[in-house]
């Protein structure tokens, strides 16, 4: 089965190009089975399949529920929940990475570094975590092995990491803007129709094939050593969203409910929708 494991759709991600619609029709043309919505810090765009589209079209691809998580102190993390699973800490930026890994597993839930080799404070590999304590790559599920928006020399870090850790590869596109849709991609042995069968493939450690086509057209690539600057513009959001959503976080964290059968961001989403 081909899959695209590192998608961010309009619907989610602010900093997407893409609809949902175009981002399926665009993988499909390509020969993708499926796609896992992995937008920032939100499942907007998964909620926006399972309100407007679900059921009514492109019944013959597979979407999944993922999130790209931000901690405060080992970047971005991609969590995937089981089916039915709505962790809603988990749209409030700004966990430790120890915290968000023993969270993500009490719950069902898998995890692992995006871009792990790529820039400072966004890739666990560049991170002051990572060098303090690195043997907490051990607890990851899978490493991101391929992503289409990274150079050569970050894929194949992260490739080395794999291996040297024994952990599953996946690949993905990363992709924020059309022409980079399918440029990476996951090939699984065997098809899945939920997060939950993905979880299980990928914790039986399965051969996963991974692979695609660099995408040349980032705002890294168009900024050159300027994009320095976008590094430590994150640096400071990451920061400043950690201290402001504490609160937030501590409270859901009290009340949380895996497996609530009402969803009040959901509901809320809809609303929003309809308004």
């Amino acid at each position: 089965m081909k899959i695209d494991m590192h998608c961010h759709v309009k619907e989610g991600s602010i900093d997407s190009k893409v609809t949902l619609e175009e981002y399926i029709t665009a993988l499909k043309e390509q020969g993708f089975q499926g796609m896992l919505i992995t937008d920032h810090d939100t499942y907007n765009g998964y909620r926006h399949w399972k309100s407007e589209m679900k059921g009514k079209v492109h019944q013959d691809f597979v979407v999944l529920k993922g999130i790209e998580y931000d901690t405060c102190d080992a970047g971005h993390i991609i969590c995937i929940m089981p089916e039915g699973v709505k962790m809603r800490l988990l749209e409030l930026r700004g966990l430790p990475v120890t915290v968000l890994i023993d969270f993500v597993h009490r719950h069902g839930g898998i995890l692992g570094p995006a871009h792990p080799c790529g820039e400072k404070y966004l890739s666990f590999a560049n991170t002051k975590r990572y060098y303090k304590s690195p043997e907490i790559i051990k607890r990851f599920d899978f490493i991101e092995v391929f992503n289409a928006c990274e150079p050569e020399e970050s894929n194949r870090g992260a490739a080395k990491l794999a291996k040297k850790y024994k952990k599953p590869g996946i690949g993905g596109s990363d992709a924020h803007k059309p022409d980079c849709i399918g440029r990476g991609c996951t090939i699984l042995p065997e098809r899945v129709t939920c997060e939950t069968e993905l979880i299980s493939l990928i914790r039986r450690k399965v051969p996963i094939e991974t692979g695609g086509v660099l995408y040349g057209g980032t705002t890294r690539d168009k900024m050159g050593k300027a994009n320095k600057l976008l590094a430590y513009s994150f640096w400071f959001y990451n920061k400043s969203g950690t201290i402001l959503k504490h609160h937030k976080r501590k409270a859901r964290s009290e009340i949380e409910n895996p497996a609530a059968p009402i969803d009040p961001i959901e509901i809320a989403y809809l609303k929003e929708k309809k308004n």
